[in-house]
């Protein structure tokens, strides 16, 4: 594999700025740290295209959405669009109500998005299939999501990212498939959210931005799995997976079950 980007990040310790979910803001700040990257959360719409501008990468997440996050999330989008920056955005129940899909639709025609990371639900929905959501979880089956995340890179002109049992990253040439990761992942609150955040600490060092998402993933994944050897209750097992993406070295890559394709 590549040289481990984490390496890079912690050697350049890029400043990732943050318009994201309050339900799960402080778990996201302590897994740029982990990463080695620095967080910043500036959502006020008259500072936050400033901060952007300090800025290495730009997440935007959508899980507690309002009009006035819109606002801002347009104005640092524009912001780090202009700077030449990566822009992640995480579109957390996008399919739940008509607000969410509507907003969706606003940012990807206001502002250029470089990676788009969601569960097959929200995938599908922004490849402009139907989606079944329950609140901002996922139901449903999803077999041609691969498909669908390759369309969805092509129509949007984003890396599509698709979290699950097995990650799919892809540009729609290029497809990953990432196996790393522990089922009690699933269980702790903002797993998703904090995946966005190491994937925008990843792409802020690296300007192939399907190589840095999977990469990102593979990082991600491979902490779950040390730490499901020290804990498999939900919130011990948060802690030690904080510890182990804080822990990991260049010679962790023996453990990637990383796989990629073209189409």
């Amino acid at each position: 594999m590549e040289t481990l980007l984490i390496d890079e990040i912690r050697k350049r310790k890029p400043l990732i700025h943050h318009i994201t979910n309050y339900v799960t803001v402080y778990d996201c700040a302590q897994a740029v740290i982990s990463c080695g990257a620095l967080p910043v959360m500036a959502d006020a719409v008259e500072e936050c295209a400033e901060m952007t501008g300090y800025a290495d990468a730009l997440v935007l997440n959508i899980g507690t959405l309002n009009s006035l996050q819109i606002n801002s999330m347009i104005e640092s989008g524009k912001a780090a669009n202009k700077k030449g920056i990566p822009v992640v955005l995480d579109p957390v129940g996008a399919g739940a109500t008509k607000f969410r899909r509507d907003m969706v639709e606003k940012l990807l025609k206001e502002f250029r998005i470089d990676v788009i990371k969601g569960n097959a639900a929200e995938i599908a929905l922004v490849a402009g299939a139907s989606s079944q959501m329950k609140g901002v979880e996922s139901i449903g089956n999803y077999d041609g999501i691969s498909e669908s995340a390759i369309l969805a890179a092509k129509s949007t002109g984003s890396v599509i990212v698709v979290t699950g049992k097995t990650d799919i990253v892809t540009n729609g040439i290029d497809v990953y498939e990432i196996s790393n990761g522990h089922e009690t992942m699933g269980k702790i609150v903002g797993t998703g959210c904090m995946s966005a955040s190491v994937i925008a600490s990843h792409c802020a060092v690296e300007k192939n931005y399907a190589l840095a998402s999977a990469q990102a993933l593979c990082v991600y994944g491979l902490a779950g799995e040390k730490a499901s050897g020290k804990s498999n209750t939900p919130m011990i097992f948060k802690a030690h997976f904080m510890d182990a993406l804080y822990e990991t070295k260049a010679e962790d890559l023996k453990s990637f079950n990383y796989i990629s394709r073209r189409v």
